[in-house]
């Protein structure tokens, strides 16, 4: 077996079994200090039998990463070492700080309201502009944008601008997909699992494994957040892994491809910036309530149905970004 395929196995199981052995040790952890989780009260009533449920799994999934990264690292040394395997893990673990904070202060205050809108979005901006910027000074053609191989748009100086959108964009929309038992880990498995292919497929050994590791960590946490959740990611996991996200699309040069790689992510904040408009010009809603999926739950649907028609349609649009991938290189 190669090296770089004991690579790949090594940072998806590392994760994926960290995640399963401590998962249960760590929900016992947070019972205890009644961690639990504020359910906001102009949600979807069913979900008011929730409140309670452990929260701030994202710590679990972010030490299970970083023990699968730091195994990599031992067995492959400067082979896996990258210095954008180090900004991606600067973006991920400094968005989990903040959904950390977040999360302590919502359930320290037993409100759910933590840090403020402005604070989020400045550090999410910065770290958006520091990737964008290593992009822009240390990628080949890190100013230029690939709209799906077809042409690139030279952006230059302004790359970082849009970086900084992309990473915010990315953090934010996992936020608002993080509503039901396992619809944001089962989502954000499928979309760094094809993040790892397309990146691996095309010399990005490094960021593929990162990508690999993310999903490990994903698998095992969904284990115990599937329905009925035993724990949530809280915004530690949710910011987290949509940074990771945002950092992966920007490093890796795939940024048009993030619309396919993150299609729930996108729909869902579509339904969101469509339902605000909406009422704020017409004072009608067009969704019995947003985000999309508290729409369908209000239709009638169960929750399994929704996150497995969710994971469904995510792992359709991987599939073809895959397969439109191919075709372009």
């Amino acid at each position: 077996m190669s090296v770089e395929r004991v690579g790949a196995a090594v940072a998806i199981l590392t994760p994926f079994l960290v995640s399963l052995a401590l998962g249960g040790p760590y929900i016992r952890f947070l019972q205890k200090r009644y961690m639990g989780q504020y359910i906001r009260e102009d949600g979807p009533q069913s979900h008011q039998s929730k409140a309670g449920t452990p929260t701030a799994g994202g710590v679990l999934i972010l030490f299970s990463l970083l023990v699968g990264l730091a195994v990599l690292y031992a067995l492959m040394g400067t082979h896996f070492f990258a210095p954008a395997v180090g900004v991606a893990l600067a973006v991920t673990l400094a968005f989990g700080l903040l959904g950390f904070v977040d999360d302590y202060l919502k359930i320290s205050k037993k409100k759910n309201k933590g840090v403020t809108g402005y604070t989020k979005l400045a550090v999410q901006v910065v770290a958006g502009l520091g990737a964008g910027w290593y992009a822009l000074q240390s990628l080949p053609h890190g100013g230029d944008v690939s709209v799906f191989g077809w042409f690139s748009i030279p952006l230059g100086f302004l790359y970082p601008l849009l970086a900084a959108f992309i990473v915010t964009g990315a953090s934010n929309a996992v936020n608002l997909t993080d509503g039901l038992d396992g619809l944001a880990s089962g989502t954000a498995l499928m979309t760094f699992i094809t993040l790892a292919m397309m990146l691996l497929a095309t010399g990005q050994g490094a960021l593929g494994l990162f990508a690999l590791g993310v999903a490990g960590a994903c698998l095992g946490f969904l284990m115990f957040n599937r329905n009925p959740a035993r724990i949530f990611m809280g915004d530690t996991g949710s910011l987290a892994l949509g940074g990771a996200f945002g950092a992966l699309v920007v490093l890796g040069k795939l940024e048009c491809w993030a619309l396919l790689l993150g299609a729930v992510f996108v729909v869902e904040t579509l339904s969101v910036i469509l339902q605000v408009y909406s009422f704020k010009t017409t004072g009608k809603r067009i969704f019995r309530m947003s985000p999309l999926h508290h729409h369908f739950e209000l239709g009638g649907w169960s929750e399994n149905r929704v996150v497995y028609s969710f994971v469904t349609f995510q792992f359709f649009c991987c599939t073809l970004a895959v397969f439109l991938y191919n075709f372009a290189m």
